[in-house]
């Protein structure tokens, strides 16, 4: 695939190939060509803080982003959430990029480098082991040729960190699409799975009803008792003693009322299995 074209260049940025020897005021503007690479799934403020370091390492940068296509990825990394194409227009879009070059290789060789012309390679300088075999770090080689230049890594934030946000609230955002008219087979989602969300939500949405009768109950009882000149402490011990009994039946009645619905999904599930199993078996005809 071909690389993407450069964006506009900024003042300041010549091409390296302007007239003169290389004493003259042009090659001396000459940009400082710094490459920089990576997967940038889901693409996010962290990997954009990164871009912007390598984009001002040098006071005149022409900043190359390499990024690894779905084959090379899935092969060393796993599989990606959005598409190379999705990936590669993130970075075309990032105000600090000014060439996106697509199909990157895993590792930095020294034909890349001369190919593209880098100066520098720009990465966090941590170990990435080398999936490839290539080395033990993918940036192995270019720090022992001294073309590596550090940048930071941003906290709290990262493609896996965003991934494992959506798994820990998975149910809430399956019911909220289905709610948006998504059907449960563009989630990927059973039949059963699907009632059972939905029970869930359910008994969720009255949890909350009978949280808030509770409190705005508590609040009434501590006004009557504030009123009454009765002992505050006794009332308030009284309330949370009531509450917590009428909670402590609640919770039982909602399990039941769980555990009966499921089982009536069940039984379903197993009549409609009887009935499509007697009909293939009244449809069979045997050789004699």
């Amino acid at each position: 695939m071909a690389r993407l074209p450069a964006k506009r260049r900024r003042s300041g940025e010549t091409d390296g190939e302007d007239e003169g020897g290389g004493g003259s005021p042009a090659a001396e503007c000459s940009p400082v060509r710094v490459y920089a690479d990576g997967i940038y799934d889901l693409f996010h403020f962290g990997h954009a803080r990164a871009l912007e370091q390598a984009k001002k390492l040098f006071p005149n940068t022409y900043l190359l982003v390499g990024c690894c296509n779905d084959e090379v990825t899935k092969r060393y990394k796993g599989k990606t959430v959005m598409t190379e194409t999705e990936r590669y227009e993130s970075l075309h879009h990032c105000k600090w990029v000014d060439e996106v070059i697509p199909d990157a290789p895993w590792v930095v060789t020294q034909e890349f480098i001369d190919k593209h012309k880098i100066d520098y390679v720009a990465h966090d300088s941590l170990s990435y082991a080398d999936a490839s075999g290539a080395g033990k770090d993918v940036y192995e080689f270019v720090k022992a040729i001294g073309k590596f230049k550090e940048t930071k890594r941003t906290d709290g934030i990262s493609t896996s960190d965003i991934i494992m946000r959506i798994l820990k609230d998975y149910n809430v955002y399956v019911m909220r699409n289905l709610a948006r008219g998504y059907s449960r087979k563009d989630l990927g989602v059973s039949f059963v799975k699907e009632k059972q969300l939905k029970v869930n939500m359910g008994i969720k949405k009255l949890r909350k009803i009978v949280e808030e009768h509770q409190e705005n109950l508590g609040q009434k009882w501590h006004i009557v008792a504030k009123n009454a000149s009765v002992h505050h402490r006794q009332w308030v011990e009284n309330a949370d003693r009531l509450v917590a009994g009428f909670l402590e039946k609640f919770e039982e009645g909602c399990h039941k009322m769980e555990i009966a619905i499921k089982d009536r999904i069940q039984e379903g599930l197993k009549k409609h299995q009887s009935r499509v199993k007697e009909v293939l078996l009244r449809d069979i005809s045997f050789p004699y």
